[in-house]
């Protein structure tokens, strides 16, 4: 029998935070990379880099997900976007996405879950808000970071707005005034595509209860609300008695520029920093000194920098990461692995060839640790730590270096 539950994450980050999430809520979850099978699995998660690919090629990569999705027969599919819903028609389009997953899954529902209050995501009335650095609510086409991100600025707040600009129309309006009467939102739901106003905690129990009355095959986009919702509320941890890794090394890698990120560089105070300039990574002259320090044991944090131009596309540099550090793990024992940055951790995951990563514990909200499965002896129980670029305390990256130092059942 299938998993009840596939969730697509359009980045490894945020994929790894519902895993995280689904086993908290009680769930046998695991996100699968290669060949791993479903071993009896509530919830399979299959992360990929959508959030970096133009429509055309997100398309395709749907394509080839499929005989997989398929194969579970799943009640739900979680399309897990960002929480601050970045994206664009051009790259990272949740719209063209979901078309082409109701074209593939023909759901009887399709809900789009606007927000996730217990990261300071709340959409009201349509509207979505989210929390800053400087701890103040924004709407989002004026918060300090998203209205100006990189790629993917967000110039519009209203999300059927933003959405139908992608090509997802004719999404119905169920906002939070609604979410008092959920036979009402399920007759809605079952009519055709909706967004769902989520402002504060207690909206998520109303949505479960009115998609349990929608009843039907069901596609639920939004961040890791969703699986809040789905979940059987029946919080833990999972037990930790999986082997430590082969080696005790950790190597932190930051391919986010995010202003949140060079924060935690500047704050790590356990690591060697290793600035990676345009011309390092080009030539590959960083790899020497880095294999030199994790040789000698020392934490390593090898960091983009913020302000530099490595004349690449977002894509081509997540590309130039990857290489990067499956080079240097060629040549150095690694048993911890940190990867910050949505674009860069796919990229680097699926260069390092891992069959499955499977939840082990919560470092902070929207960050967790994972333990990787892969057949080569020297990376599997690897603990990969993966991380947005807006995610995390200012002192994350020493956390993870705690951790490791207390052993991972710490």
């Amino acid at each position: 029998m299938g998993a009840r539950i596939v969730f697509i994450g359009d980045d490894f980050t945020g994929a790894s935070d519902s895993l995280a999430t689904y086993e908290r809520a009680g769930m046998r979850a695991r996100m699968v990379l290669g060949a791993a099978g479903n071993d009896g699995l509530e919830a399979l998660g299959l992360p990929t880099d959508l959030r970096s690919l133009a429509p055309a090629p997100a398309r395709d990569e749907i394509d080839r997900l499929w005989p997989r999705v398929a194969a579970e027969a799943p009640q739900v599919i979680h399309f897990k976007v960002c929480s601050t819903f970045d994206s664009a028609p051009e790259v990272g389009s949740i719209g063209a996405v979901t078309q082409a997953l109701i074209d593939r899954f023909s759901p009887d529902v399709v809900a789009v879950i606007g927000g996730q209050p217990s990261l300071g995501r709340h959409c009201a009335f349509g509207t979505l808000f989210a929390r800053g650095p400087d701890g103040e609510t924004h709407r989002i086409d004026r918060h300090p970071i998203m209205s100006r991100h990189p790629v993917t600025p967000m110039r519009e707040a209203d999300l059927r707005r933003h959405l139908a600009a992608q090509g997802l129309e004719g999404l119905a309006l169920i906002s939070v005034s609604d979410l008092r009467t959920p036979e009402d939102v399920a007759k809605t739901l079952r009519a055709g595509p909706a967004l769902i106003d989520a402002t504060h905690a207690d909206d998520l129990p109303r949505i479960a209860e009115a998609l349990r009355l929608a009843g039907g095959r069901q596609l639920l986009v939004g961040a890791s609300s969703v699986a809040e919702i789905l979940g059987a509320g029946t919080h833990r941890e999972p037990s930790n008695a999986v082997l430590p890794p082969a080696s005790n090394n950790i190597l932190l890698f930051a391919g986010s520029r995010s202003q949140t990120t060079a924060t935690q560089v500047a704050e790590a105070s356990s690591y060697a920093k290793l600035a990676l300039t345009p011309e390092a990574l080009r030539s590959g002259a960083l790899i020497p000194p880095a294999r030199e320090l994790l040789s000698a044991g020392t934490p390593t944090l090898v960091h983009l920098l913020p302000e530099a131009d490595y004349g690449l596309s977002p894509d081509a540099l997540a590309d130039q990461c990857a290489a990067f550090v499956a080079a240097l793990l060629d040549r150095a024992e690694v048993g911890h692995l940190g990867l910050a940055g949505g674009d860069t951790s796919s990229r680097i995951c699926a260069q390092l060839g891992f069959d499955a990563l499977a939840f082990e514990h919560t470092l902070a909200p929207g960050v967790c640790i994972c333990v990787a499965s892969h057949a080569a002896p020297q990376r599997d129980r690897m603990r990969v730590m993966l991380k947005g670029g807006q995610m995390g305390p200012r002192d994350l990256f020493d956390a993870f270096e705690a951790r490791r130092l207390h052993g991972c059942s710490a």
